[in-house]
């Protein structure tokens, strides 16, 4: 379902740099707007299923939720790991034995407000120190993001910030405030696109007016060691584990069941639950 999109040693190196210099960098067209759409359906349905049970929806903040699903919920999700962008950001950056450990979406609505600025989980010694980046994080629009639909604002560049004297590693004390706000950049991506940056890029979601909610997918993907898998339980059927190209199979940490349960989310972030700022 992707369009020809071929990929050149160029177009990836372009990708490499912007990651390391601002901590995210993009993939524009990466997939039909067919393709979205059955996506959007997809994580719609997974939200509404998941929203009705106590540990299927957290929140990330007045009208935003966070679901967790299992893989098999999506139709696209082997079109995602599998295409040459994807693959190639998560081998150059992380290494030819990644793995894929989260698959889920964020939901915010109308009424949606400013998160903090914060990460998402405290940054290890081999980033700090070292300027290493052992984790990333993928996200696909389901919709055209306009003005009003709280687009995500990353502060370029700070996905270098040691953090370690922050709330739990992850939130920066309020007088920080301003100055990630001077340089953040607004992201309007589109249906089709694929982002890719570093989770320790300082980040917040922005205040939703539409009526028109943006769930958007998010991929997490780690070196070796770095710890994430035991944060998520990713799960799989026996028949769609055996099915899976090797470039799918190969790095992604899951268990394999003869049935899948619902997914109840280990990992919370306390600091979105309540807190709004400017």
């Amino acid at each position: 379902m992707t369009p020809a999109h071929p990929l050149s040693a160029a177009d990836l190196g372009a990708s490499l740099q912007a990651l390391h210099e601002d901590g995210i960098t993009a993939c524009k067209g990466a997939f039909t707007r067919d393709w979205v759409d059955a996506l959007r359906e997809d994580m719609m349905t997974a939200f509404w299923e998941a929203i009705q049970r106590p540990g299927g929806a957290v929140g990330r903040g007045p009208r935003r939720w966070y679901v967790e699903a299992h893989p098999q919920a999506f139709r696209g999700f082997v079109d995602l790991v599998t295409h040459p962008w994807v693959a190639g950001m998560c081998e150059a950056v992380l290494g030819p034995r990644y793995e894929i450990v989260e698959i889920g979406f964020d939901v915010p609505v109308q009424g949606a407000k400013y998160q903090p600025w914060h990460r998402d989980f405290a940054s290890p010694r081999e980033t700090w120190n070292d300027r290493r980046i052992t984790s990333l994080a993928f996200n696909v629009t389901g919709v055209d993001v306009t003005p009003d639909m709280g687009p995500l604002e990353v502060a370029h560049g700070t996905q270098w910030e040691d953090g370690r004297e922050w709330r739990h590693g992850m939130f920066p004390p309020a007088s920080e405030s301003p100055r990630y706000a001077q340089r953040a950049v607004r992201k309007y991506p589109q249906a089709g696109d694929v982002s890719c940056r570093s989770a320790l890029t300082m980040h917040r979601g922005t205040e939703h007016l539409s009526p028109i909610s943006r769930p958007v997918l998010v991929l997490g993907v780690d070196a070796p060691g770095a710890g994430h898998a035991a944060l998520h339980d990713v799960m799989v059927t026996r028949d769609y584990h055996a099915a899976l190209p090797p470039l799918a199979r190969d790095h992604l940490v899951c268990r394999v069941v003869d049935e899948l349960v619902p997914i109840t989310q280990k990992h919370q972030i306390e600091g979105l639950v309540m807190g709004a700022e400017r």
